[in-house]
């Protein structure tokens, strides 16, 4: 995961890179000074792939919803195209942490206001949040830097709402913090000050404010900190002073308040409870109600973890077989049917054994309905869903939950993958069209075949794009399936033989021989490949496999090679532990890899047996770089590094030129030439000035031109990118949090 941003740099270059490399530089040009070229931006469809934290409608307007996701932003839903649309790509490069959303807020008395808490992690290495206001249902922003971190990737991500709009005055607003306590505004959210007479005692490591609500003119806060005796829930009525709710809930599956929502009619605030924040680690919880006008609780837990109920008879078969002790989850989402007085729905959480489900009751928790059983799901939009298996689950990882102000049948729910909705509360579709939040790891264009993109994703393994415009129908590849991709690499001279890498239970590397369509795992694996399976690459007529292996915990090992399709490996002397291998995409004897703790480029002759030091002093410890090579010529390798920009060799890495069109360079890619070009187009995430952005450049890397624009950036972008081989000034961007986006001149 990326930990930093980067760094202004005053000097290109320096004494200290010049006396590097072995070859005076050759290309002394600056970027141009070009205008952006009209480009049209586009997300190639997968369909959703990670956690959506939250989901909310607003009371008063028909149609009008917003999401947030634990890395990828938030989304506004569009009811007339039926699609979310992103509300935060143009969060550059230096504001990555932003990408992950803490909270967000609408404003009851005035629809077109919007707020958002944003900050992935409340870590050392990363700076501080932000909340972003709009006046125009998230159109344009206005911004306010916090002093104090927050932390929408991190453990409690799915409780809230941790942003609340004062019911009593528009202008004032309420933010639960992880660490700094209760802060509130009085200018709608322009500055923010400690909130006076808050309780809670705020710890450098705990989960501080888990969630914000009113109940008519009293606003609720849900503590996170408490060890299951003391208070974990306070109200005020004035906005000032704070106190305990009387009589709440206690013990272990009451420890933690996930989530609240208020019965208007009822006058009833119902609340979920669980043993730890989420998503992971819950094991118990319950679900209680508070009668706000007497002050009386009642315990309605639908279903007890371990099978037992409370507060009622639940569905009585599962509680009957609720799986025994292995049966443990907590509860997550919480939501109200405004237009029924006492119909509720709620989530389990992180339940395995049984899978988790929605209860839904009609007569305020005295009995519930498992949704689950009697649901009709249908992901043939989203094949992936399955996962591999003959069916989908219905869900896991389920915290956000949201009932339709002016539809008591529409009913959407988030997992870890998607965002599920109903209609008639028995047929559910993903409703997640427009909302993309992949970590994209791994990029190909091929050269022919119908996919104009292969790709590796973190926690969906790797897909086969037949249409941008559409999920691969195929789903993730499978035979066998993955979790996170960690390799994928392409015969440069026989397109349609590709291999790739990863996580997997039943194999972590496999072959295809029909460009990406199908797949077999690899006949035999190193032992290293189930616990550090990491970068593969094949030579160019893909006769021979180069498989590294690294650890989760940074641990390197030697690399492995097999000559017949993975049946066999050995280890390779001399090759850099860890090192991403990179084939030669015209000579298959030759094989590349840079070991960036010495800074020195390793290369093959011997179609990778060996491999010895060629040129040395390249810029060393930096912790992104990547070495490709420009197809259909021998030798001719590309060093991308972060602090010391480009590097160029033409010899197969015996020397090396430093190239000043750039001051820092975080991944190349070569594609189709530009009409009347001797060289192939190349792109680049970097920085030619001040802008870490999308560059294109048709004359050799000479000169540059910013494609992308301030209104798409997509926070972090240095994973990879890829460049279409057919189509002209088209490129792909692996992002953090936002899926792949690919842009084309207009």
């Amino acid at each position: 995961m990326h930990t930093s941003g980067p760094s202004r740099r005053a000097v290109l270059g320096g004494a200290a890179a010049a006396a590097a490399v072995t070859v005076v530089p050759t290309f002394q040009g600056r970027a141009e000074a070009a205008t952006t070229p009209a480009y049209r931006w586009r997300t190639a469809v997968i369909g959703g792939t990670g956690f959506v934290t939250g989901v909310h409608f607003h009371p008063s307007v028909r149609g009008l919803a917003y999401a947030r996701t634990d890395i990828g932003g938030a989304y506004r839903w569009d009811e007339r195209s039926a699609r979310w649309t992103p509300l935060n790509d143009d969060l550059g490069w230096d504001d990555w942490n932003l990408l992950g959303v803490e909270a967000m807020a609408v404003d009851p008395a005035h629809p077109d206001r919007v707020y958002l808490a944003l900050g992935t992690y409340a870590q050392s290495w990363a700076g501080n949040g932000a909340v972003l206001r709009s006046e125009n249902r998230g159109a344009t922003w206005a911004r306010t830097d916090l002093s104090v971190q927050l932390g929408g990737n991190e453990d409690g991500r799915g409780t809230g709402e941790r942003l609340l709009v004062d019911p009593r005055d528009s202008d004032t607003l309420w933010l639960g913090t992880r660490h700094d306590g209760l802060l509130k505004s009085t200018d709608r959210g322009a500055t923010w000050a400690a909130a006076t007479g808050f309780p809670g005692a705020p710890t450098s490591t705990g989960q501080g404010v888990t969630l914000l609500v009113a109940a008519g003119r009293t606003l609720y806060a849900g503590w996170g900190d408490s060890d299951g005796t003391t208070a974990n829930l306070y109200r005020t009525s004035d906005g000032t002073t704070w106190e305990a709710v009387p009589a709440q809930p206690s013990g272990t599956s009451a420890k933690v308040p996930i989530r609240a929502a208020y019965d208007c009619h009822t006058r009833e605030l119902y609340v979920t409870y669980a043993n730890a924040p989420g998503p992971n680690g819950q094991s118990d919880g319950s679900v209680h109600k508070l009668a706000t006008t007497s002050g009386t609780w009642s315990d309605i837990t639908p279903v007890k973890p371990g099978g037992t109920t409370a507060g009622g008879t639940a569905r009585s078969s599962e509680a009957e077989s609720g799986g025994g002790s292995a049966d443990t989850f907590g509860y997550g989402g919480v939501a109200v049917d405004a237009r029924r007085p006492g119909t509720v729905v709620v989530s389990t959480n992180n339940r395995w054994a049984a899978v988790d489900t929605l209860y839904r009751t009609t007569n305020g928790g005295r009995t519930w309905t498992s949704l689950k059983d009697s649901a009709v799901l249908d992901v043939s939009e989203i094949p992936f869903l399955t996962f591999g298996a003959d069916e989908p689950k219905f869900g896991w990882w389920i915290q956000a939950l949201a009932v339709d102000p002016h539809d008591s049948k529409h009913i959407v729910y988030g997992t870890g993958a998607a965002l599920y909705g109903t209609r008639d509360l028995k047929h559910w579709a993903p409703q997640i069209r427009g909302l993309e939040e992949t970590a994209v790891r791994l990029l190909i264009s091929p050269p022919t075949g119908q996919a104009h993109l292969l790709s590796g994703l973190g926690d969906v393994g790797v897909m086969y794009h037949e249409r941008l415009t559409a999920s691969p129908s195929r789903g993730m590849a499978s035979n066998p399936v993955f979790g996170s991709a960690t390799g994928l690499a392409q015969a440069a001279a026989r397109p349609s033989y590709v291999v790739r890498t990863g996580f997997g239970d039943h194999g972590n590397g496999a072959f295809s021989h029909d460009g990406g369509k199908s797949w077999a795992p690899f006949a035999a694996q190193p032992a290293l490949a189930k616990d550090a399976p990491g970068p593969i690459a094949t030579n160019s007529d893909g006769s021979v496999l180069l498989w590294t292996f690294v650890h989760w915990d940074g641990t390197r090992y030697p690399a492995q090679r097999s000559t017949d399709n993975g049946a066999t490996w050995s280890e390779v002397a001399g090759y850099p532990k860890g090192a991403t291998p990179l084939a030669d995409p015209a000579d298959p004897t030759r094989f590349y890899a840079y070991d960036t703790d010495t800074g020195t480029l390793f290369a093959s002759t011997d179609g990778g047996s060996t491999f010895s030091g060629r040129a040395s002093g390249l810029p060393s410890g930096d912790s992104q770089f990547q070495l490709a090579a420009a197809p259909g010529r021998s030798g001719d390798l590309w060093l991308s590094t972060k602090t010391n920009g480009l590097y160029r060799s033409t010899d197969g890495g015996a020397t090396f030129a430093k190239l000043t069109s750039c001051w820092a360079s975080h991944t190349l890619a070569f594609g189709r030439a530009a009409p009347g070009s001797a060289h192939p187009a190349i792109y680049m995430v970097g920085a030619t000035e001040t802008i870490t952005g999308v560059y294109r450049s048709d004359d050799g890397a000479k000169t540059w031109v910013r494609v992308n624009d301030d209104r798409h950036q997509w926070g972090w972008i240095g994973a990879t990118i890829a460049a279409d081989p057919r189509v002209y000034g088209r490129v792909y961007i692996a992002t953090n949090g936002r899926g792949i986006q690919y842009g084309e001149p207009v």
